[in-house]
């Protein structure tokens, strides 16, 4: 080591001020803790007339006597820390000042991790994690047997020739084995959910044939309704599957005593759910009327007992729970896409088809053909929305327009009375408001949810706002659709494709009123919703079937 350093002060001693000035710089990038080496004197020969040599090299000093100091103190410290650990672990005896050093911070890691409470955290990130899978009520879900392929193998390995094969020619459209439709008639109301044999407990019956409240209920002003929506929320017995597929339609029972829901699939299948009975499935009793899917349902205003619906094969069925079968109301051979309720009994309907053909429908007569038939200029009809009070008008979505028409003076290629123009895109949906139908919303593609003034019936309805929001549902969602809230003249439910995932409620002057959330409980796109007709209560329908139900 003495030998060591006579050589250091040596070189030392040769050093120009130029090469002094370098080593200055070189040891200001040595890490501190490896400078060990004790304060150098000046050399001699280099005189009192270097001034800026002697400053940088008692900095140099200076700085070197810090270090040392700083050092001498870590290592008091980390001898102090080796003496405690010593005196606790008899195995530390011998170890490096490096090594106690180490096992002085892992010490110290552990305290950190302690301190935080990181396993904790984890074991809280792995429940919430297992909270988020999707709800287990409802219907049950059918294990499939996958068929053991025998394994494959090389012929090439096996020393055989290759096989010529022939490509089987392309399918027609014609070849595609699509389900069957359903025989026309009556089909008998039995649940597929339930053993064969089984009965539809009495207790349903009843439940469907409960009519909603006399009582009239006093309309909130704004800020109470604001209240009442926040006062609702969801709970884990409030999710439930109620159909296989992805919810194309969803509607309250007006029933208030207890929430009674109807929802209807891509595959065909109506299904009930009454949240507060056990019966079928969690409550969960689910049909099979129809052989496509189902974009337009709701109950008969005046008889609650009688839920219709529409599917894509071309049928439009009520449940007729007195009778217990799926009566056959109107039946084409395909494509029908929507209706809506024409009279104030519910006797007669509206029914769009995809072709753009508007067909009126009796119910009290005999048959299931339509009374009248009228084409449109639009290809396909998406939405019709009948007026409140003067049922004699309804809106019909058309491509890119919504149109309103008298159904007194419809006639081959008719002319609406009113047009509902601004929209860049196609229309998804077009209603009246509940109360008196002096507003029309609209859904279009193009990102926007509009009002429309209609209390005078004109040429041309005025905008009265516009609300930006994403439609972009792709193709495995249902497309949203703004729907009235039947207790309010001038608010509106959607779905939305923001996340956290949630349902929300706007103005009619375009103000967001509440948005329905719930981070363990509402975790995908709810496309569809509908608000109870006489109840704080509000659903929403995601694509695996499932229900959400935030009620007070």
């Amino acid at each position: 080591m003495a030998t060591r350093r006579s050589k250091r002060h040596a070189a030392e001693k040769d050093m120009t001020p130029v090469q002094m000035e370098g080593a200055l710089k070189i040891s200001q990038m040595v890490p501190k803790r490896l400078q060990y080496s004790p304060p150098l004197a000046a050399p001699q020969h280099w005189g009192k007339s270097s001034g800026l040599v002697s400053i940088l090299w008692t900095t140099l000093t200076r700085r070197k006597k810090h270090d040392i100091e700083n050092i001498q103190h870590e290592e008091e410290e980390s001898l102090s820390h080796a003496e405690i650990s010593d005196a606790e672990d008899p195995n530390v005896h011998g170890l490096s000042a490096y090594e106690l050093e180490r096992l002085e911070n892992i010490r110290k890691n552990q305290a950190f991790l302690s301190s935080i409470n990181l396993l904790q955290a984890s074991k809280d990130l792995k429940q919430s994690s297992a909270k988020r899978q999707p709800s287990q009520r409802g219907l049950t879900r059918s294990i499939v047997v996958k068929e053991v392929l025998p394994s494959r193998k090389s012929l090439r390995l096996q020393n055989k020739e290759a096989q010529v094969l022939i490509l089987p020619p392309e399918p027609h459209k014609t070849d595609v084995v699509e389900k069957p439709k359903k025989p026309a008639g009556p089909l008998p109301l039995e649940p597929v959910n339930m053993a064969e044999g089984s009965k539809i407990p009495p207790q349903f019956f009843q439940l469907c044939m409960e009519g909603s409240s006399k009582e009239r209920r006093v309309e909130l002003d704004l800020k109470e309704y604001c209240t009442s929506l926040k006062n609702m929320t969801i709970s884990e017995d409030r999710v439930a599957k109620v159909v296989k597929g992805r919810i194309f339609s969803a509607a309250f029972h007006p029933a208030p005593a207890r929430l009674l829901m109807a929802a209807g699939d891509k595959y065909g299948n109506v299904g009930l759910w009454s949240v507060d009975d056990d019966w079928g499935d969690d409550g969960v009793l689910m049909f099979e009327p129809h052989s496509r899917p189902v974009p337009c349902l709701a109950f008969s205003r005046t008889d609650p007992a009688q839920l219709l619906s529409l599917s894509y094969d071309g049928s439009l069925r009520c449940i007729d729970v007195e009778k217990g079968a799926f009566d056959d109301v109107y039946n084409i051979e395909e494509g029908l896409k929507t209706f809506d309720f024409l009279s104030h009994d519910c006797s007669t309907l509206v029914v769009g088809d995809c072709y753009g053909n508007i067909a009126i429908v009796d119910r009290r007569t005999p048959g299931t053909s339509h009374v009248s038939l009228h084409s449109l200029d639009p290809k396909i009809v998406r939405c019709v929305g009948v007026h409140p009070l003067q049922q004699q008008y309804f809106a019909v979505a058309e491509s890119r327009e919504v149109s309103i028409y008298d159904v007194r003076c419809l006639k081959s290629n008719s002319r609406p009375v009113s047009r509902l123009q601004g929209h860049s895109l196609s229309v998804s949906s077009c209603y009246f408001s509940p109360c008196t139908g002096n507003r029309v919303v609209t859904t279009c593609m193009d990102n926007y949810i509009r009002f429309f003034d209609t209390s005078t019936v004109g040429t041309e309805a005025p905008l009265l706002t516009s609300i930006s929001h994403d439609m972009r549902t792709g193709r495995w969602l249902s497309k949203f659709s703004a729907v009235w809230d039947p207790k309010k003249e001038d608010c509106i439910s959607i779905g939305s494709m923001s996340r956290p995932r949630n349902v929300q409620v706007f103005h009619e002057s375009g103000r967001r009123l509440h948005t329905f959330t719930d981070d363990e409980r509402l975790t995908t796109v709810l496309s569809v919703t509908a608000f109870h007709p006489a109840r704080n209560a509000i659903l929403g329908g995601n694509a695996s079937g499932r229900l959400h139900v935030f009620s007070d």
